[in-house]
Formats: structure tokens, C-alpha cells, sequence
């Protein structure tokens, strides 16, 4: 279940994620802040524009954050893992929410109350600060895929978006990477037809970037893969031979 490395004895937490952003003591009290939970694959944790204002500390796997758009079909708006706050905007405002949050495989987290939240960011100014930062970050995120689609074709914006959560979630120092994401996932993290995903994470593997499987999805080159993305940023056709 669990997706967080571990050295030793201590602990990794993801840099991006709210328990990376802060030092030990300051992450001694958020894992002590309200009750632990565990929730099996496919558990809805969080339902979109209800009015419950709790936020969940995700410690080990993984889980996905969908909105329904127009239309009906659902769109996935985000993937977070361990070390990650979800539904921390209505634990923030109590506004309903914004989003679904579902397990993707068994998830175990701490389930904080908006009250207790607050009381320990006005308690612990450090840890607000943390909070707001990793608030930011996701907000810049949203903002750069947005700028990084412009002019990309699917292809770099599948390496964009892979190459983002891999640098974001993998364990340091190393090139393989794995993401518990389907194909119709990717299609909707990347705006695209299901059938232009599947052509380009065909071209991905083809070039030995990637290998697929059931829900998951190995980057296996990851230095590779960003060179992919950064083609694409830059209006050039994307090279996928590993050796250029």
C-alpha cells in the first residue's frame, strides 16, 4: 500500500507534499492531529459538493481527485500521494467541495477536523506556512498545465504531465518510477481522447521511456522522458530514440 521510501529507519516524505515541507517536530504534531483511517481501493472519501469540512494526511497510497464536468463525464483533476493534505480548501473554508476523492488501492491516512486544523495552524505559525505553500503549489500546478499544453500535442503532454508526477512522487536519486494510473486516467489528466493515448504511450514505450500494466503505468527512463517534454515545450517533434 504504502508509496513513501524509506532510509533506514526515518522516513521519506515527497518534497511537494505537505509532510515533506516540514521539519520533524513541526511533522511529530500533524501525525498526532486527529484518527487514523484506512480505506480499501475504490472507497469515495471525499464527495464533490458535500458539505462536510474535514481534510485527510494521506501516509501511504495513493489516491485520485475527480470533478464531473458538464457533459457528465468525469474528469480527473489531480493524483496524490503520501505526504499529501486532500480537502484541505474546505478545511480551510468549509465551502463544499470541490471534488471527489477516491482510494486507488488501500489508502491509510489521518483524518483531521477542519477545527482542529485551523487550531493548529494558529498554534504552530510554521505549520500554516507549510500549509499555504503546498496550497500555492498545487494552484501552480493547475496554472502550468494550462501553459504547458499550449502548442503540445498529446504525446508532450502525456511526457509533460508523467514526467511532472514522477519528479514529484518518485524516490530521489532514481530513474524508474512507478504511477498507479489507468490509460482512460492519463486521457483525462491530458485532455485527450483515450485513442490518441493510447498512440502516444505507444510511442513512449516503443522509445523504451515507459512500460504499461493493469492501472499502472513504469517509467523506466525518466532523464529520457523529460527530454521528450522538453521537445515538446520547445515546438520541436518530440525525438523518442533513447539514444538522442
Amino acid at each position: 500500500m504504502s508509496n513513501t521510501q524509506v532510509r533506514g529507519s526515518t522516513a521519506y516524505w515527497p518534497s511537494a507534499g505537505l509532510l515533506g515541507r516540514v521539519d520533524d517536530a513541526d511533522r511529530g504534531i500533524l501525525l498526532g492531529l486527529g484518527h487514523r483511517v484506512v480505506y480499501p481501493a475504490g472507497q469515495i472519501t471525499i464527495r464533490e459538493a458535500d458539505t462536510s469540512d474535514f481534510a485527510l494526511l494521506l501516509l501511504g497510497g495513493t489516491v485520485k481527485v475527480t470533478a464531473l464536468a458538464q457533459d457528465g463525464r468525469e474528469a480527473l483533476l489531480a493524483v496524490r500521494m503520501a505526504g499529501d493534505l486532500v480537502g484541505e480548501f474546505a478545511g480551510i473554508d468549509g465551502q463544499p467541495r470541490v471534488g471527489t476523492v477516491t482510494a486507488c488501492g488501500r489508502v491509510l491516512a489521518r483524518y483531521i477536523l477542519r477545527s482542529e486544523l485551523l487550531e493548529c495552524t494558529k498554534r504552530y505559525p510554521s505549520i500554516g506556512l507549510a500549509l499555504s505553500a503546498s496550497v500555492v503549489a498545487k494552484l501552480r500546478t493547475a496554472t502550468g498545465r494550462i501553459v504547458d499544453f499550449t502548442g503540445c500535442d498529446v504525446l508532450g503532454r502525456l511526457a509533460r504531465i508523467l514526467h511532472h508526477l514522477a519528479v514529484i512522487y518518485g524516490p530521489p536519486g532514481r530513474n524508474e518510477v512507478q504511477l498507479p494510473l489507468s490509460q482512460p486516467e492519463m486521457a483525462t489528466l491530458a485532455g485527450a481522447a483515450e485513442s490518441s493515448i493510447h498512440k502516444a504511450l505507444r510511442a513512449l514505450r516503443e522509445s523504451g521511456a515507459v512500460v504499461t500494466g493493469y492501472r499502472r503505468i513504469t517509467i523506466l527512463d525518466l532523464d529520457h522522458l523529460a527530454r521528450i517534454a522538453l521537445a515538446a515545450g520547445a515546438g520541436e517533434s518530440p525525438a523518442i530514440s533513447p539514444n538522442t
